[in-house]
């Protein structure tokens, strides 16, 4: 209970430091009256989404908690279910409410920041980030360690169990649900802030830059509004939500193998130290990001590393201390944490290099936009599917890495379970600097916002220079983001996997479960498996689709309609698109929702416990992969635009930037919507399976 203690104490700490930062920033003064308007704009815009999707996702969550609590008198669920599920959802939903005021607040600041210094702008950006990225973090340790408190003092005190292998199984059961309630709530906050934010931005390029050829952000744009709202609860409250689903999930998963691999109690709190020490460094590592006016973009971004640098090697050194704390016999489990760490690192880096303008790949992409649009798509969605070749290979040498360190081997459960242990523990590991991490990623779309407002409020050019760099940076470290985004969504879903496969098997004593590939069940599993993330994808591109018809229509229909509009001297109804984007993307995000949640329970009904395996497995692979291609590609897309909007191949304007603009338009839903959500269809899927686990034991066909 001690050592729960002090994460409940950094819990504080994280969003103490978190509250500091938002009031440092919120204290900046801000002095253009026509900036703070257009900034309250997309304050309202954001704030007007959150609260239209929160009503409609209540919804949701009501329905599931009657069908939870209904199965729980039949014993089909615990009957701390259909509760903590709410709970999960709520503790979910404060970071998202939170991290988008931060951004909104942060905007009109960063912009006033910048026309002071460079470094002045980075700082302000940069301190909003972080304070942002500590909410998520605080929130996650602070609804774990409270949970555990809670359900340790129920199973010793008011429902005393019959040991205490039994009180550690009801214990974890309980925070898995927690878990389920976390990704259903990350999943509308992905799915629908990427239908917002993709088709506000997809309908104002299209119209605007490409028929109108009126520049980015033109205040005569209608949509230009609602892609400035869409950049916060897309990237800020979408993101956010969905690493904070990866950190608690991977956290809960991993103490729930530790009864199987038995490490007793020492195995299930040793994941919530390990995360806690890691936000610790991370707050250290906010204090070294720092640079000069008149750097380079390399040295700007090498600021930002810095700061996770710092944090990462301070990381490995407290880890091996708290190891030796727990573990003395078996030193294996800082190897996997070890592993993790580099893996997240070494994914940044191979993602940086497929999407960001400073490397060939983005540069060569570029150069296809001389021939015309086709070869610019042929060729972004070629480098895509490269890209996933070394994630691949980084992330199956952490998994065997892991595995084998914390003593895993083939020939028995319990060595197997400690192999399953240690993956666990890896993405624990990559997961452990999330509030660096995540800090880095989100002041990109702070100072997006601030270029945005510079250009709709006819500021000087120089002024949206210096936004434009730390902008651009920012593209960089949101694509890097959603690689480290990706793989640990893989990691964390692997040990859902194996979670599920130990819930499963304490339920089913002395009984062995067929899970080998050529088992009927297991590959049918794994056809259904992989063929989820394509179904899910294909809803969630044709949202986009749908809803950034929608606004094309409607900007068409001001440009006409409003007299004096084009020539400046009318302004657009923004609010209409804001409208047109809440609605469409709140309506149209169920489908992926039902696809998450229905399908394992489906699969477990006809298949059982096996085919379920295969089913998780399935998804978790395909996803994987795909998610990282559409990422890629899209951000590789993106890049290449800006490469060509700096003057390169034509500049602004020419052939060759018209090309560019239909890829970035392509590639829009692959790295902001259906990319990134694929992220949290493997966890919710895993969570989901692990919940209703009942069903499948009680129903199965085969």
């Amino acid at each position: 209970m001690f050592y729960v203690f002090i994460v409940f104490v950094v819990s504080i700490l994280s969003l103490t430091f978190s509250w500091f930062l938002f009031h440092r920033t919120k204290s900046y003064p801000v002095k253009d009256e026509k900036s703070k308007k257009i900034s309250g704009l997309i304050q309202q815009g954001a704030v007007t989404y959150l609260k239209r999707q929160y009503r409609g996702i209540s919804v949701f969550f009501v329905t599931v908690f009657f069908v939870l609590f209904i199965l729980s008198f039949f014993d089909l669920v615990g009957k701390f279910v259909p509760f903590v599920f709410v709970l999960g959802g709520l503790f979910s939903a404060f970071p998202g409410y939170i991290g988008m005021k931060t951004a909104t607040m942060a905007n009109i600041r960063t912009l006033s920041a910048v026309q002071k210094s460079l470094n002045e702008g980075l700082k302000i950006a940069f301190s909003a980030g972080s304070a942002i990225a500590f909410t998520v973090v605080g929130f996650g340790l602070l609804g774990i360690s409270v949970w555990f408190f809670f359900l340790k003092f129920w199973y010793t005190s008011i429902e005393i169990a019959k040991s205490d292998a039994s009180m550690i199984q009801n214990i974890t059961s309980n925070m898995l649900t927690f878990g389920m309630g976390v990704a259903s709530m990350s999943l509308f906050a992905r799915v629908g802030g990427g239908i917002f934010t993709k088709a506000a931005d997809v309908g104002a390029d299209l119209v605007g830059k490409i028929e109108a050829e009126i520049p980015e952000d033109d205040p005569r744009n209608p949509a230009v509004i609602a892609d400035n709202v869409g950049d916060n609860v897309g990237d800020i409250a979408g993101m956010g939500a969905d690493l904070y689903d990866s950190f608690v999930s991977a956290i809960i998963s991993t103490s729930a193998l530790s009864l199987s691999a038995g490490f007793g109690m020492k195995g299930v709190v040793l994941p919530m130290l390990i995360s806690s020490v890691g936000t610790f460094v991370s707050m250290v590592g906010t204090f070294f990001v720092r640079t000069k006016d008149g750097v380079s973009q390399k040295k700007l971004l090498n600021s930002l590393r810095y700061g996770t640098w710092i944090s990462s090697g301070l990381m490995a050194l407290f880890s091996f201390f708290l190891v030796l704390l727990f573990f003395p016999e078996n030193f294996g489990f800082y190897f996997s944490v070890i592993s993790g760490l580099i893996a997240g690192m070494v994914v940044n880096f191979v993602t940086e290099f497929f999407t960001s303008s400073t490397y060939s790949p983005v540069k060569k992409l570029a150069k296809f936009s001389e021939t015309g649009s086709g070869t610019v798509i042929i060729a972004g969605l070629s480098l895509g599917m490269m890209s996933t070749v070394l994630p691949c290979l980084v992330i199956g040498a952490t998994v065997l890495i892991s595995f084998f360190a914390c003593g895993g081997r083939f020939d028995a459960i319990s060595s197997f379970s400690k192999g399953l242990y240690g993956v666990g523990i890896s993405a624990v590991g990559m997961l452990s600097t999330l509030g660096i991490t995540l800090a880095t990623d989100a002041y990109g779309p702070i100072a997006d916002n601030a270029g945005g407002i510079a250009e709709m409020a006819g500021l000087d050019s120089s002024v949206r220079s210096k936004t434009d760099i730390l902008d651009s940076i920012g593209n960089t470290t949101a694509a890097s983001g959603k690689g480290f985004a990706i793989c640990s969504a893989a990691l964390t879903s692997v040990a859902l996997i194996s979670a599920y496969i130990a819930e499963a098997r304490a339920q089913l004593p002395g009984i062995r479960l067929n899970l080998n590939v050529t088992s009927l069940p297991v590959l049918v599993g794994l056809l259904m498996g992989a063929m989820v993330p394509f179904l899910f994808s294909a809803y969630t591109m044709n949202a986009v689709g749908k809803a950034a018809m929608s606004i094309v229509h409607e900007v068409r229909r001001q440009f006409k309609s409003i007299s004096g509009l084009m020539e400046g001297k009318a302004e657009p109804d923004y609010s209409l698109c804001i409208d047109i984007c809440t609605r469409d993307s709140i309506r149209l995000m169920v489908p992926p929702a039902i696809i998450s949640i229905v399908t394992p329970i489906v699969v477990g009904v006809i298949l059982g416990i096996p085919g379920v395996t295969g089913f998780l497995a399935g998804i978790t692979v395909c996803a994987f992969v795909l998610s990282t291609m559409m990422s890629n590609s899209g951000g590789a897309w993106d890049n290449a635009k800006k490469f060509i909007e700096a003057g390169n191949f034509g500049g602004k304007g020419s052939d060759s930037h018209k090309s560019s603009v239909v890829g970035d338009t392509v590639g829009d839903p692959f790295k902001d919507t259906s990319g990134p959500s694929l992220n949290v269809l493997m966890k919710l899927a895993a969570m989901a399976a692990i919940v209703f686990i009942g069903i499948a034991l009680a129903f199965h066909l085969l």
